[in-house]
């Protein structure tokens, strides 16, 4: 799904050198990278602090837990994403209220989140799903009119750029109260094993979510607040500082591929590509609303688990993501839901698929993948 060592050759030398480096001055924990890689990123976020912890998961966690949410508050997210984002919710003993997502963008249904929402409710979760920004005009609306915390899951679309209604352009993960993401190796912004990331512009919120990732201490052996262990190691910043210059070209270049993508399945009858959150025409020349994660198709005529079996026998990777929604997830289950809530994802995990999709896929692979794919869905 991914070519990580291809995409490695390019940043070798950079690697490697960072990587001695830190080997012979042994500043494996906080070191000078993980603070360079936090100024670089807050440069290209425009966000005011980032503060990196040891993996998505915990970003996600230590968001919730900067922000005070107590034992009982209900936190509304999407039903149709990883188990993460629901997961964390459950650990700190808060409510999970999970509502169903628009079949175009597979994002949160903003009809569906408005009627979830009750005098317990205290944060909404956007998940930006496989690359792209959730409806953050609208979300942020509702969150002023009931005063509710914003807490972006911005593991799959770091990169992404959001236009608001007002014009103005924001990068995702910098809209909400608070941002959190993922460095794992297959994410665009990718390391070398696990790492995370939480964004804020909040200085008084940043300064609680500092002590929490280590240990609750601002002053060595002072525990000011309940923490964590969370931090992101120096070899892995070296990593994220090698590609972070990269990463536009690297969105570029997944956008390229889908593109490619979508113009073999053009006309497709029973294949159903992305849309951009613009809703422009395919996927527009200068579109920077997607950064294209994951690119994800629906087959609609009943034949995406055949299709999936007959692609990895074929040496083809894919990915179905996700297969069984999360308010049917054993861990998850809840008499507050009813089936009839979640008609979108429901349908969603029936249909969708992903292709391979990273910043080494050429023109042949394409070629190879889609004629595949096509002769199979209608054959």
């Amino acid at each position: 799904m991914v070519d990580l060592s291809g995409q490695y050759q390019e940043i070798k030398d950079q690697v490697n050198t960072s990587i001695t480096q830190i080997l012979e001055t042994s500043a494996f924990i906080n070191g000078p990278e993980v603070h360079a890689f936090q100024k670089e990123l807050e440069t290209y976020l425009g966000v005011k602090h980032v503060i990196p912890c040891a993996n998505g998961t915990d970003a996600l966690q230590i968001a919730m837990m900067g922000l005070g949410l107590k034992p009982g508050d209900e936190v509304i997210t999407a039903d149709f994403t990883f188990a993460a984002t629901v997961e964390v919710i459950a650990l700190l003993q808060l409510t999970p209220v999970l509502v169903d997502v628009y079949p175009d963008t597979f994002n949160i249904n903003i009809e569906a989140l408005e009627k979830a929402i009750t005098p317990k409710t205290k944060a909404i979760v956007p998940v930006h799903l496989f690359g792209q920004c959730a409806n953050m005009d609208a979300i942020l609306a509702l969150a002023e009119k009931h005063n509710l915390f914003v807490i972006e899951d911005n593991a799959q679309a770091i990169g992404a750029k959001y236009l608001s209604k007002n014009g103005k352009k924001s990068m995702a993960g910098s809209m909400g109260h608070v941002g959190a993401t993922s460095f794992f190796p297959s994410k665009n912004l990718g390391c070398y094993g696990d790492g995370g990331a939480i964004f804020t512009n909040d200085d008084d919120l940043a300064h609680i979510i500092r002590g929490i990732v280590n240990h609750g201490m601002y002053e060595r052996y002072h525990h000011d607040v309940v923490g964590v262990n969370s931090r992101l190691d120096s070899i892995q910043a070296a990593v994220l500082r090698a590609k972070l210059p990269k990463l536009d070209g690297y969105c570029e270049a997944r956008r390229n591929a889908a593109r490619a993508y979508s113009r073999a399945f053009k006309n497709q009858q029973h294949i159903v590509t992305p849309v951009t959150v613009n809703n422009c025409e395919g996927i527009c020349d200068v579109c920077d609303c997607h950064v294209f994660h994951q690119y994800t198709l629906k087959i609609t005529n009943g034949k995406r688990d055949a299709l999936a079996k007959y692609l990895n026998e074929n040496d083809i990777p894919c990915g179905v993501y996700y297969p069984i929604p999360l308010h049917n997830q054993k861990a998850y289950v809840d008499e507050r839901y009813r089936e009839e809530d979640f008609p979108v994802t429901n349908q969603l995990v029936k249909e969708v698929i992903s292709l391979p999709m990273h910043t080494e896929l050429d023109e042949e692979q394409i070629n190879h993948i889609t004629k595949m794919v096509i002769g199979f869905v209608n054959g």
